[in-house]
């Protein structure tokens, strides 16, 4: 922690302007009683944004920093300087959370048990999930999935790229699967249907993942990691086939909430911090 006990905490990306995460730190900060703040550090791609991020990384190793958090476009690119991973982000070969112990700069990722703690808290259960994206996302999901004892099937535009992500986290055969992105593909029998794709993400809110024509599996739940805008074109459209749907922003609490635990040793004010983005958003749990 800094000196005089305040606690410099932030989040590096690109771009950052629809980020939730400033109000969700904040309200964490305020609620558990911590003085502190949560900035945004903007930086570019690599290799623009090279030396920005190296001197972020360089004051979280000094003690200038106490936290950070990573998002698009770095997950991957920041593990070269990191001492440590922790096992969840070395299978997901990203990292969403940073932080030092003992002198070691380690890299964690909360999005895999964020994203489960909101399925659970949302009541999606069964046994057999489509995951559509094989993005940082994806894996990320997928990793969480099957370590909690799903079948996974991921599918992409680009085939590859899913047969790579399988491949990557299958330790058993059969357990995770790669799909190319068909109606044929789609018309299995899922009972989870998650997408970790950027289509329908604010400000190009009419994307959708999912084919058009294609008829969703009986009985699937619908969950769409993005969260803004507060109702996603694919949400809509699963809700009026009357399918339970659910955006990501109870995943995006969760994994802020751990990275909060992890920076501060301090239990994660959840009820504040659900409360400071329903009130910026307008969405209810």
């Amino acid at each position: 922690m800094t000196a005089g006990g305040f606690l410099r905490l932030g989040l590096v990306g690109w771009p950052l302007g629809h980020s939730l995460s400033p109000q969700l730190h904040t309200a964490a900060l305020k609620a558990a009683g911590l003085d502190g703040e949560y900035r945004l550090y903007p930086a570019a791609p690599l290799p623009e944004g090279a030396a920005a991020l190296a001197e972020l990384v360089e004051a979280l190793r000094q003690g200038r920093l106490d936290g950070l958090n990573v998002t698009i476009p770095h997950k991957r690119s920041v593990l070269p300087a990191l001492d440590e991973l922790s096992l969840a982000a070395a299978a997901i070969g990203a990292a969403n959370t940073l932080y030092t112990r003992g002198g070691r700069l380690i890299g964690d990722n909360t999005d895999a048990p964020g994203f489960l703690a909101d399925l659970a808290r949302l009541g999606f259960s069964g046994d057999k999930a489509l995951v559509l994206g094989a993005g940082g996302s994806g894996c990320a999901v997928c990793y969480a999935l099957v370590h909690a004892g799903w079948q996974v099937s991921v599918a992409a535009r680009q085939f590859e790229q899913a047969r790579s992500l399988a491949s990557s986290l299958d330790g058993d055969a059969g357990v995770l699967e790669a799909l190319p992105l068909n109606p044929a593909a789609l018309a299995g029998s899922f009972s989870l249907i998650v997408n970790t794709t950027p289509l329908g993400l604010y400000p190009e809110v009419q994307g959708n993942p999912w084919l058009e024509g294609a008829a969703f599996p009986a009985g699937a739940a619908v969950y769409d990691l993005i969260y803004n805008p507060a109702e996603t074109a694919l949400v809509r459209q699963a809700r009026a086939a009357g399918l339970r749907a659910s955006t990501g922003l109870g995943m995006l609490v969760e994994q802020a909430a751990l990275a909060f635990e992890r920076w501060t040793g301090v239990s994660a004010p959840r009820a504040a911090m659900w409360e400071a983005v329903e009130v910026k958003e307008g969405v209810t749990r």
